[in-house]
Protein backbone atom coordinates (compact mmCIF):
# COMPACT_ATOMS: atom_id res chain seq x y z
CA UNK A 1 0.00 0.00 0.00
CA UNK A 2 1.62 3.44 -0.47
CA UNK A 3 1.00 6.54 0.93
CA UNK A 4 -1.29 9.34 -1.58
CA UNK A 5 -0.47 12.73 -0.86
CA UNK A 6 -4.16 13.04 0.60
CA UNK A 7 -3.27 10.85 3.42
CA UNK A 8 0.11 12.69 3.91
CA UNK A 9 -1.33 16.16 3.77
CA UNK A 10 -5.24 16.84 4.70
CA UNK A 11 -5.83 14.39 7.78
CA UNK A 12 -2.27 15.72 9.19
CA UNK A 13 -3.47 19.22 8.50
CA UNK A 14 -6.94 18.65 10.29
CA UNK A 15 -5.15 16.74 13.03
CA UNK A 16 -2.93 19.20 13.62
CA UNK A 17 -5.20 21.88 13.43
CA UNK A 18 -7.54 19.87 16.34
CA UNK A 19 -4.13 20.41 18.57
CA UNK A 20 -3.75 23.64 18.10
CA UNK A 21 -7.52 24.20 19.25
CA UNK A 22 -6.93 21.93 22.30
CA UNK A 23 -4.21 24.96 22.89
CA UNK A 24 -6.39 27.05 23.24
CA UNK A 25 -8.49 25.92 24.83
CA UNK A 26 -5.51 25.13 27.59
CA UNK A 27 -4.68 28.64 27.49
CA UNK A 28 -8.51 29.85 28.05
CA UNK A 29 -8.34 27.23 31.60
CA UNK A 30 -4.75 28.46 32.38
CA UNK A 31 -5.99 31.96 32.32
CA UNK A 32 -9.10 31.74 34.22
CA UNK A 33 -7.01 29.68 36.60
CA UNK A 34 -4.23 32.04 36.81
CA UNK A 35 -6.37 34.90 36.76
CA UNK A 36 -4.20 36.06 33.71
CA UNK A 37 -5.62 38.72 30.65
CA UNK A 38 -6.44 36.34 27.67
CA UNK A 39 -4.61 39.44 25.89
CA UNK A 40 -1.05 38.37 27.72
CA UNK A 41 -1.18 35.27 26.16
CA UNK A 42 -2.07 35.83 23.02
CA UNK A 43 0.44 38.61 22.51
CA UNK A 44 3.29 36.70 24.35
CA UNK A 45 6.44 35.30 21.81
CA UNK A 46 9.26 33.56 22.37
CA UNK A 47 11.99 36.17 21.05
CA UNK A 48 11.15 39.69 19.90
CA UNK A 49 11.25 39.17 16.42
CA UNK A 50 8.92 36.42 16.19
CA UNK A 51 5.11 36.39 16.12
CA UNK A 52 3.12 36.09 18.92
CA UNK A 53 0.65 33.30 19.85
CA UNK A 54 -2.10 34.87 18.02
CA UNK A 55 0.26 34.98 14.98
CA UNK A 56 1.55 31.50 15.17
CA UNK A 57 -2.26 30.34 14.92
CA UNK A 58 -2.97 32.45 12.60
CA UNK A 59 0.19 31.26 10.04
CA UNK A 60 -0.76 27.65 11.17
CA UNK A 61 -3.74 28.27 9.23
CA UNK A 62 -2.78 30.03 6.59
CA UNK A 63 -0.14 27.51 5.80
CA UNK A 64 -2.93 24.66 6.47
CA UNK A 65 -5.18 26.02 4.26
CA UNK A 66 -3.41 27.82 1.68
CA UNK A 67 -0.99 24.54 0.88
CA UNK A 68 -3.74 22.74 0.81
CA UNK A 69 -5.64 24.48 -2.20
CA UNK A 70 -2.08 24.60 -3.79
CA UNK A 71 -1.89 20.80 -3.63
CA UNK A 72 -5.33 20.74 -4.84
CA UNK A 73 -5.16 23.34 -7.58
CA UNK A 74 -7.86 25.72 -6.34
CA UNK A 75 -8.06 28.65 -4.48
CA UNK A 76 -8.25 29.10 -0.92
CA UNK A 77 -10.27 31.05 1.21
CA UNK A 78 -8.36 34.32 2.88
CA UNK A 79 -8.63 35.57 6.44
CA UNK A 80 -7.65 39.15 7.83
CA UNK A 81 -5.60 38.04 10.50
CA UNK A 82 -7.54 40.57 12.40
CA UNK A 83 -8.41 37.62 15.53
CA UNK A 84 -7.67 39.36 19.03
CA UNK A 85 -9.68 36.51 21.35
CA UNK A 86 -9.36 33.20 21.96
CA UNK A 87 -13.07 32.53 20.46
CA UNK A 88 -12.03 34.41 17.27
CA UNK A 89 -8.72 32.22 17.06
CA UNK A 90 -10.53 28.81 17.28
CA UNK A 91 -12.98 30.32 14.65
CA UNK A 92 -10.57 30.95 12.20
CA UNK A 93 -9.17 26.65 13.00
CA UNK A 94 -12.88 25.88 12.59
CA UNK A 95 -13.27 27.39 9.48
CA UNK A 96 -9.76 26.51 7.99
CA UNK A 97 -10.80 22.25 8.87
CA UNK A 98 -13.96 22.96 7.04
CA UNK A 99 -12.10 23.82 4.45
CA UNK A 100 -9.65 21.45 4.45
CA UNK A 101 -12.75 18.90 4.94
CA UNK A 102 -13.68 19.69 1.26
CA UNK A 103 -10.39 18.85 -0.83
CA UNK A 104 -11.20 15.23 -1.73
CA UNK A 105 -8.43 12.80 -2.41
CA UNK A 106 -9.16 12.99 -6.19
CA UNK A 107 -7.90 16.28 -6.37
CA UNK A 108 -4.89 15.99 -4.99
CA UNK A 109 -4.04 13.10 -7.23
CA UNK A 110 -1.21 13.43 -9.69
CA UNK A 111 -0.38 16.53 -6.90
CA UNK A 112 2.84 14.45 -6.13
CA UNK A 113 4.67 15.48 -9.74
CA UNK A 114 2.60 18.84 -10.24
CA UNK A 115 4.69 22.03 -10.22
CA UNK A 116 3.83 24.44 -7.72
CA UNK A 117 4.88 28.42 -8.35
CA UNK A 118 6.32 29.75 -4.74
CA UNK A 119 6.06 33.72 -4.75
CA UNK A 120 6.40 35.11 -1.18
CA UNK A 121 9.04 37.47 0.26
CA UNK A 122 12.58 36.24 -0.87
CA UNK A 123 11.15 33.06 -2.59
CA UNK A 124 10.22 32.95 -6.21
CA UNK A 125 10.86 29.48 -7.33
CA UNK A 126 8.68 26.55 -8.45
CA UNK A 127 8.49 22.96 -6.19
CA UNK A 128 7.30 19.62 -7.55
CA UNK A 129 4.27 18.58 -5.11
CA UNK A 130 5.76 15.97 -3.31
CA UNK A 131 8.66 17.70 -2.51
CA UNK A 132 6.56 21.03 -1.18
CA UNK A 133 4.95 18.98 0.81
CA UNK A 134 7.05 17.14 2.66
CA UNK A 135 9.86 19.70 2.57
CA UNK A 136 8.00 23.40 3.05
CA UNK A 137 4.23 22.56 3.91
CA UNK A 138 4.23 20.50 6.61
CA UNK A 139 8.15 21.76 8.27
CA UNK A 140 6.26 24.94 8.31
CA UNK A 141 2.78 24.33 9.11
CA UNK A 142 4.74 21.87 12.63
CA UNK A 143 6.87 24.91 13.41
CA UNK A 144 4.09 27.04 13.88
CA UNK A 145 2.30 24.20 16.12
CA UNK A 146 5.64 23.67 18.08
CA UNK A 147 6.08 27.52 18.70
CA UNK A 148 2.38 27.67 19.74
CA UNK A 149 3.41 25.45 22.44
CA UNK A 150 6.43 26.31 23.34
CA UNK A 151 5.14 30.23 23.66
CA UNK A 152 2.11 28.60 26.35
CA UNK A 153 4.87 26.41 28.04
CA UNK A 154 7.09 29.63 28.57
CA UNK A 155 4.25 31.25 30.37
CA UNK A 156 3.08 28.22 32.60
CA UNK A 157 0.66 26.90 31.11
CA UNK A 158 1.27 23.11 32.01
CA UNK A 159 1.49 21.65 28.28
CA UNK A 160 3.67 18.27 27.69
CA UNK A 161 4.64 15.95 25.07
CA UNK A 162 1.38 14.32 24.90
CA UNK A 163 -0.40 17.36 24.01
CA UNK A 164 1.62 17.88 20.95
CA UNK A 165 1.74 14.77 19.75
CA UNK A 166 -2.09 13.98 20.59
CA UNK A 167 -3.74 12.14 23.17
CA UNK A 168 -5.25 9.77 20.43
CA UNK A 169 -1.82 8.84 18.73
CA UNK A 170 -1.11 5.71 21.05
CA UNK A 171 -4.48 4.64 19.88
CA UNK A 172 -3.13 2.84 16.91
CA UNK A 173 -0.51 0.75 19.13
CA UNK A 174 -1.40 -2.74 19.08
CA UNK A 175 -1.04 -4.39 21.59
CA UNK A 176 -2.49 -1.51 23.46
CA UNK A 177 -0.72 1.01 25.57
CA UNK A 178 -1.90 0.89 29.11
CA UNK A 179 0.10 3.52 30.17
CA UNK A 180 2.60 6.21 28.10
CA UNK A 181 4.70 8.32 31.15
CA UNK A 182 1.64 8.56 32.99
CA UNK A 183 -0.74 8.88 31.00
CA UNK A 184 -3.31 6.59 30.84
CA UNK A 185 -6.51 5.82 27.68
CA UNK A 186 -9.82 6.05 29.17
CA UNK A 187 -11.12 3.12 30.48
CA UNK A 188 -8.07 1.55 30.78
CA UNK A 189 -6.59 0.29 34.41
CA UNK A 190 -3.08 0.04 35.60
CA UNK A 191 -3.15 -3.78 37.10
CA UNK A 192 -0.06 -3.23 39.02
Amino acid sequence: MSLSMYDASIPVLIRGLGIMSDYLDKAAAYAVEKNIPVSVLLQARLAPDMLPLAGQVQRASDNAKGGAARLAGVSGPTFADTETTLEELQERVAKTVAFLETITPEQLAGSASRSNELRFRSINGVMRGDVYLLSFLLPNFFFHITTAHDILRHNGCQLNKRDYIGSDSLSYVNPPVTSFFGWQPTGVTNSK
